[in-house]
């Protein structure tokens, strides 16, 4: 409800505690800007504990506000009250005035004591007459109680509103009454009375308004879909292509790797027994020599040993004429010193020979992986050229998964750490827990135990269900103090997510990245040689973005699961094991 005043319309939602329901009485206002009466929101601290937190924002106050009374609010105030008691005076006499004309009221002409009336020209709508509806409004909001701190009664909410993001069904039937406004914050339909209470301080406009404003849109929406998805059948008929090309590709290689194959092994074969037979005609003529030697030398034997047969007998005979006959004649022998049984191929030979052969073929296989690596890398390519996308090899950067865990003693007060050191949420809270050197005290953040100086690592952490987050890694000498800088030059290098859709790494000034799909776990990937930090959306198996950088620190995980809004951002950040690679 607005009230004309001398500079333009007062809304009553201005001068409304949200504490009580009533107006302002000696109005305060908090540091994060929010506006209660003093003793209401005194009352509220009192019974809080230690820490002071704002009833609206859920902002916490380490130490409790010195609160002053709002002067100029409080001025503003009071004005309002009279307005609205002037307003609810003249009410009154419009409500007597229409009583003293009895059912007829609203007629123009009468009689009174027997006299006639002249007839009263209509007034001009809105000139000097409210109408039912606003007068019952006005009485019901502004006519209080003896006691001015009761709150107000709260009227029944309506029923849900079937026009919320949520709804997944159209209809064409009129919307419920009641459901006037809409809220842009949470996307929803709802009445007066949960715009000032569930969804006071969000921006709401009137529902028509909003409907009228979407609907002018539709047709832009429509045909940017219809261009999107043109693009995207193209899209899909530029892949189906590409993988028919890579598959004719690959029934070439595969054709043409076998026919080289099966050469070959026949080449190897035939060379093998061409080789056997050169081997066994040597050893048969070595043989046919070494036989016909040896026939001729026991040959020679056989007359030697006659030879001697026949001396021996001379040796004993006394008849001189038969031994000079048969001593003088010599018999005839061979010299054999030279005769010897030789091969052209020796075994030596041939083995040394084919096993150079073999060698420098086991060294032409070993090529054949990078070859094949050669050629995937070319596939990749032609694959990011098509989609205008990187693939990144997850086998490769989940072939170094590590155990990360959170280090509670670097955690901030805020931040609640599980027993297993996997999952960290933001509480509405601090918890009573040291304030050392290594604690974060204004930056809901944590680091991991792990603290990495060579080597590559990676690990994988679930975001899905989280509208704020902040993934990446973080020097081990950064500042943990106060107001912290984050960017690369000052120890930070993370990748964040803000309002649900605005994805950023942080450099000097931010890095927007425009996702086209809304990642549910981050798998983060460092090579602290090279200065080389990356974040992949592990479920579509994408690149989402790399920055390069020299470390000249031992860096640790950073974590920070941001504040929680309300219970809009309660899910936790969850370190996940690395599941088997999704690429065969």
């Amino acid at each position: 409800m607005a009230l004309s005043g001398p500079g333009g319309f007062l809304s009553e939602d201005q001068f409304i505690c949200s504490i009580c329901l009533d107006v302002f009485t000696n109005p305060v206002s908090t540091p994060c800007g929010h506006s209660y009466c003093l003793d209401c929101i005194s009352t509220y601290w009192d019974g809080g504990g230690k820490t002071c937190v704002c009833p609206l924002c859920k902002e916490s106050f380490r130490k409790r506000p010195d609160l002053h009374i709002n002067r100029t609010l409080k001025e503003i105030t009071e004005q309002f009250k009279k307005m609205a008691d002037r307003l609810d005076g003249g009410a009154m006499m419009i409500e007597g005035r229409i009583g003293s004309q009895g059912v007829g009221g609203g007629s123009n002409e009468g009689v009174s004591n027997g006299v006639e009336r002249p007839p009263v020209p209509p007034r001009p709508p809105g000139i000097g007459v409210m109408p039912g509806d606003l007068l019952l409004e006005m009485k019901t909001r502004f006519q209080r109680p003896s006691n001015s701190r009761t709150p107000l009664p709260v009227p029944q909410h309506h029923p849900p509103s079937p026009f919320s993001s949520n709804t997944t069904a159209l209809s064409s039937r009129a919307p419920p009454r009641g459901l006037e406004f809409f809220c842009r914050t949470d996307q929803t339909c709802g009445c007066a009375v949960c715009m000032e209470g569930e969804h006071h301080g969000h921006q709401v406009i009137p529902a028509k308004r909003e409907w009228l404003i979407k609907k002018s849109q539709l047709d832009i929406t429509e045909a940017e879909l219809r261009d999107m998805i043109t693009q995207r059948e193209k899209k899909v008929e530029e892949i189906r292509t590409s993988l028919e090309d890579i598959q004719a590709c690959a029934e070439h290689e595969t054709e043409g790797s076998m026919h080289v194959f099966s050469a070959l092994v026949s080449s190897v074969e035939r060379s093998q027994a061409e080789l056997l037979e050169v081997i066994e005609m040597s050893q048969r003529a070595a043989q046919h020599r070494g036989q016909t030697l040896i026939r001729d030398l026991e040959k020679e034997i056989s007359e030697l040993r006659k030879r001697s047969a026949t001396l021996t007998q001379l040796a004993q005979s006394d008849n001189y004429v038969l031994f000079f006959k048969t001593f003088s004649t010599p018999p005839q022998t061979r010299d054999w010193s030279d005769a010897v049984v030789t091969s052209d191929l020796t075994s030596g030979a041939v083995l040394l020979t084919v096993n150079q052969m073999v060698e420098r073929f086991r060294e032409e296989l070993k090529r054949l992986p990078e070859i094949c690596e050669l050629w995937l890398t070319v596939v990749e390519l032609l694959y990011i050229l098509s989609m205008s996308t990187i693939s990144f090899p997850v086998r490769r950067v989940q072939e170094y998964a590590v155990d990360v865990t959170l280090d509670p003693l670097t955690a901030h007060p805020r931040l609640f750490i599980s027993d297993d050191g996997k999952q960290v949420r933001c509480w509405d809270r601090y918890q009573p827990v040291p304030d050392s050197p290594e604690r974060f005290d204004r930056v809901v953040c944590v680091l991991g135990r792990q603290a990495f100086s060579s080597g590559r690592h990676y690990w994988e952490v679930e975001v899905g269900g989280k509208t704020d987050w902040d993934l990446g890694v973080a020097s081990h000498s950064i500042n943990r103090k106060g107001k912290i800088i984050v960017s690369p030059a000052h120890g930070y290098w993370f990748l964040s997510l803000r309002d649900k859709n605005d994805y950023t790494f942080r450099t000097e000034p931010s890095t927007a990245l425009g996702l086209n799909h809304k990642p549910n776990r981050i798998g983060i990937y460092v090579d602290c040689d090279k200065g080389q930090v990356s974040f992949y959306n592990v479920d579509a198996k994408m690149l989402i973005y790399t920055f390069t950088d020299s470390f000249s620190d031992a860096i640790h995980p950073f974590f920070s699961p941001c504040t929680n809004k309300s219970g809009r951002n309660e899910a936790p950040l969850i370190i996940c094991p690395v599941s088997m690679p999704l690429v065969d």
